[in-house]
């Protein structure tokens, strides 16, 4: 059994930040499939054995069992010495990034992605709010982008991992992403070019997801 597994589905960005920290890490992991859109993870069982609060990814490391994928991605930082703090005032600053990604710069664009480029919805009321807040969003991370490499500085943390994982994803969203924020495509391939990384299709598929 590998050291790490991942309860995870390669449709699930949420899910690819953590596949893609293990492979930047070159961490011994191995995914355990989750169905996508079965609904497992809501099921009494899936929260009295795995996750009470009825969620994917769960990431399994001898006794701990971990969800949220921040929380996640700063436990591997602890555990591998990657992509962490430098002292504590970088720390705060990550944990910033973190903390908007969640509540803002993923969480809109997954539910847009979701609802127009995966169910089809088409244009509804709720997509064009969906899109208006991602633009909102996605326009301070790319403020930021123009002045650095990385959302931290100079060098690619957990909190670059945290709000990069649903940009490898090529699902329609409305938004021409290349020509409204070059910054966060910039930044994106300056992530997919470091050691180790693989696209989401084949971190969580290769071995039989």
């Amino acid at each position: 059994m590998a050291e790490y597994r991942l309860h995870c589905f390669r449709e699930s960005g949420n899910a690819f930040k953590v596949a893609m920290m293990l492979d930047l890490c070159g961490a011994d992991w191995e995914p355990v499939f989750v169905p996508f859109g079965t609904g497992l993870t809501r099921t009494p069982q899936w929260r009295a054995e795995v996750n009470p609060m009825g969620e994917a990814p769960v990431l399994e490391h001898g006794a701990e069992r971990l969800s949220q994928s921040g929380v996640i991605l700063d436990y591997l930082a602890g555990q591998t010495g990657r992509f962490g703090a430098r002292d504590a005032a970088h720390g705060r600053e990550i944990w910033r990034w973190i903390l908007f990604d969640n509540h803002k710069f993923t969480s809109y664009y997954s539910m847009l992605r979701f609802q127009y480029g995966i169910q089809k919805t088409g244009e509804t009321p709720v997509t064009e709010f969906l899109r208006g807040r991602v633009r909102a969003a996605w326009s301070v991370a790319e403020a930021r982008l123009r002045e650095c490499e990385f959302i931290t500085g100079s060098e690619p943390t957990i909190a670059d991992l945290s709000m990069a994982g649903y940009h490898y994803y090529d699902e329609a969203t409305g938004i021409d992403r290349a020509a409204e924020f070059p910054a966060i495509e910039r930044w994106a391939a300056r992530i997919a070019a470091l050691p180790g990384w693989r696209p989401p299709a084949v971190a969580m598929s290769q071995r039989g997801l």
